[in-house]
């Protein structure tokens, strides 16, 4: 099943959270390598959410404000 650009965008939001949960447990067991490895592939995986969010809020008829 293709996954929708709502549901891509959705997944790498999920995706960046998880990281950044792993990072900072790595971070707390002391293993800051693999914290700041996890911490940049976090940081790619928002960047990627944010534009794809982005991509989606442009082309929605209606802007929703908060």
């Amino acid at each position: 099943m293709l996954e929708s650009n709502q549901d891509r965008a959705a997944n790498l939001h999920i995706y960046a959270a998880q990281a950044h949960t792993f990072a900072a447990a790595a971070h707390r067991r002391g293993d800051h390598e693999t914290a700041g490895e996890l911490s940049l592939r976090a940081q790619q995986f928002s960047a990627i959410a944010a534009e794809k969010s982005e991509e989606i809020a442009n082309r929605t008829p209606e802007r929703l404000e908060a």
